[in-house]
């Protein structure tokens, strides 16, 4: 490297002539050269932070007082022990929150948007704020993080049908949100994580339900906060209307790419090579985009080929004997993990999921994960290494906007200054990103067509009034009407509901003996399972009769292990990989499907004999005690919960048990006797154990009063 001097003169040189991007770019490449070499920043390099609005990274002993100055005075509380001082965009975004404006923000991955959160609840101290976030995967993560800080002063909310406390902090993804919609008064802000979802050009399957949370809950919120990366400006829509857009390029990281996929050409055996030859050369942590599930495959065979020996690692051995006792013996996972590599996909358990990711923030876990593109939407973490295998997202090529969000992923804050970014196949062309949101037809049910603000086409007042006179036709306008203002329709599908309330009418005698799902004998389900799954057909991912007896098995679920299971579905040819994902359907698309059915029967019928709403309950906690499920998203699997169950310590089927009263329990008995007095845990099963508990303890600290500088 150059001298520093002249390094420094260069940035100098790149603030006067206005290129702020390029001078920060090589002022973090120069912090990183500090890092490797640990060198104390000079005055000089100290300044450059300071006019360059990187605060956080000043260091104070070799500082001037006026950079100290800075330092001090960009501090705010975020909930933490100590305050912690803001970059210049961060602190940009809190002072115009805190005077209570409307903001849709676009922001590099590396921005750090949970401070500016975290800021503003410990200032602001609202009653109410709602976090959407896209996945269940996401919810824990941000529920941890204010778990630990705020759950003194507020009630964590992240599950259904919870009471409420004084004040409150929900944390969803969009399908739980839309649940609460009748229920929350009023919103002291709402804060919407990764809000491009909301355009059917990012998300078409989830895109309307997102569209109903915003459109629902921002009628009753006093603010809003709307977050998002790499977006280029908003189209004019009746969502963000009233909100200020502001499209920040304030990277805290440098990112060096390696363009392999030139020298590659195309040459899947070359590309191989490149990558095992990454993975060896550069020990750090990587993500591998894989891209599709069939790459996760290739790619997971080519890391156990190359890796004959397991590494010698207490952790991971552990963990690959617990997946083989809890999941399958035959696992391809299971020889990953002992070969230092993960797999992150949107199918696997929840905690499964993540107890990966925190083996890989250990730094004797796991070295690599590959992943598909649940990594940008599932977690925060980062790595110091982002490979891209595949240049494409399920069966689609990666766009531009994908791209940068994933390797965005590299690099980290005070840890890694520079992300390495190989690209092994072609990127995408580099392009703006303009977000276009709008109703989808699906969702004109939902609509008031008389409302201006909605700004709606006559196309889509026409298609709002055909769809009000056939449903007022079909149920009565008094039934349609309560169905509407009760909220409890969970399907953003409103050509399903008359599809389903068409067949309820034509075809009366067919549903006879609904309650037959209420029944103990599992045969009992099939004509009516059968008939509900005809419905919605196709989406299921397994031929309808193979479903149906994944679902009747499935009821085993509290009192079979996993691999006990397996065993029976064998004869259907579903593995461990169909077991995730014929789950995930069972206890999400199924059950908001059959709460439709359940719903609209009652006004069609008048029978209140017929009633599936506790099968809908088993179906939606995948046949567990609700609580054991739930639990799950904070990270207990529910192998240890039913070792817990044993111990008698807590009593997961008492049906009066919520979540938060479990939490208290456990938190009373605390880790340590829980560990004593439970039977059969395993060394690693007090490994999660450590993880879980981390995540619903509250963090003790001195209390002292929020502040915000007059420079913030």
């Amino acid at each position: 490297m150059k001298d520093i001097f002249d390094v420094c003169h260069e940035i100098n040189d790149l603030i006067l002539a206005a290129r702020e991007v390029d001078a920060r770019n090589e002022l973090i490449k120069l912090l990183d050269y500090h890092r490797i070499h640990n060198i104390k920043y000079t005055p000089v390099v100290n300044r450059l932070i300071r006019n360059l609005g990187l605060y956080p990274y000043l260091q104070t002993e070799n500082a001037t007082w006026q950079d100290r100055l800075a330092y001090e005075a960009f501090k705010v509380d975020i909930g933490e022990k100590e305050a912690v001082t803001l970059h210049r965009e961060q602190s940009l975004l809190l002072k115009k929150l805190i005077l209570g404006e409307n903001l849709a923000i676009s922001a590099p991955t590396s921005f750090g948007k949970s401070f500016v959160i975290d800021a503003f609840i410990s200032i602001k101290k609202p009653d109410n704020v709602v976090i959407i976030v896209p996945t269940i995967a996401l919810t824990d993560e941000t529920r941890r993080r204010l778990y630990r800080k705020f759950a003194h002063e507020y009630k964590i909310i992240t599950t259904t049908d919870v009471e409420f406390a004084q004040k409150n902090i929900f944390i969803f993804p969009q399908e739980r949100a839309v649940n609460y919609v009748n229920k929350i008064k009023v919103i002291d802000i709402l804060i919407i994580d990764e809000f491009y979802k909301a355009s059917q050009e990012f998300d078409k399957e989830r895109a309307p339900v997102l569209i109903k949370a915003i459109l629902k809950l921002g009628d009753i919120s006093r603010q809003k906060y709307f977050l998002a990366p790499n977006i280029s400006d908003i189209n004019d829509n009746p969502f963000t209307k009233d909100m200020e857009f502001i499209s920040l390029d304030f990277n805290t990281v440098f990112l060096r790419k390696y363009e392999f996929y030139k020298e590659i050409n195309g040459n899947e055996k070359v590309k191989s090579s490149y990558l095992l030859d990454i993975l060896n050369k550069h020990p750090g942590k990587s993500l591998i985009y894989a891209g599709t599930y069939p790459e996760i495959e290739k790619v997971s065979n080519l890391l156990i080929e190359d890796n004959k020996q397991p590494i010698a690692r207490k952790l991971l051995e552990q963990f690959a004997i617990w997946l083989t006792e809890n999941y399958d013996v035959n696992w391809k996972l299971t020889n990953l993990v002992k070969r230092g590599t993960g797999v992150h996909n949107g199918q696997l358990h929840r905690s499964l999921s993540q107890i990966q990711i925190k083996l890989f923030e250990e730094p004797s876990g796991l070295n690599n994960i590959i992943s598909t593109s649940s990594i940008i939407e599932g977690v925060n973490t980062s790595a110091e290494n982002v490979i891209i295998w595949r240049n494409r997202n399920g069966r689609f090529k990666l766009n531009d906007f994908t791209y940068r969000n994933i390797i965005g992923r590299g690099g980290r804050m005070f840890k890694h200054f520079v992300g390495k970014i190989y690209i092994l196949e072609e990127p995408p062309p580099s392009q703006n990103t303009p977000l276009n949101l709008e109703f989808p037809d699906s969702l004109l049910g939902e609509v008031d067509e008389s409302k201006p603000e909605y700004e709606l086409t006559a196309e889509q007042v026409a298609k709002i009034i055909a769809y009000k006179e056939d449903m007022v036709r079909l149920l009565g306008k008094e039934s349609f009407n309560r169905i509407i203002n009760e909220g409890n329709i969970q399907t953003c599908d409103s050509n399903l509901i008359i599809d389903i309330a068409v067949n309820m009418i034509n075809k009366k005698n067919e549903w006879n003996g609904l309650n037959f799902l209420n029944s103990k004998n599992v045969d009992e389900w099939d004509r009516l399972l059968f008939k509900i799954i005809n419905l919605q057909p196709g989406g299921w991912e397994a031929k309808y009769t193979t479903f149906v007896e994944f679902i009747k098995i499935l009821s085993q679920n509290w009192f079979c292990s996993v691999p006990q299971l397996l065993q029976q579905l064998d004869k259907y040819n579903i593995g461990i990989d169909d077991f995730f994902k014929l789950e995930r359907n069972v206890t999400f698309k199924l059950a908001a499907l059959l709460n439709d059915v359940n719903v609209i029967q009652k006004e069609i019928f008048k029978d209140d004999s017929i009633n599936i709403s506790q099968f809908i309950a088993n179906i939606s906690h995948a046949f567990l005690p609700s609580v054991v499920y739930q639990l799950e998203e904070y990270g207990m699997p529910r192998m240890i919960s039913k070792k817990i169950q044993k111990s008698e310590l807590i009593d997961f089927l008492d049906n009066k048990l919520t979540l938060h009263q479990a939490i208290d329990i456990l938190n009373s008995i605390g880790r340590n006797q829980l560990k004593s007095k439970t039977p059969d845990l395993n060394e690693f099963d007090c490994y999660i154990l450590e993880y879980f508990f981390s995540g619903i303890e509250v963090m003790n600290k001195n209390p002292r009063s929020a502040f915000i500088s007059d420079r913030t």
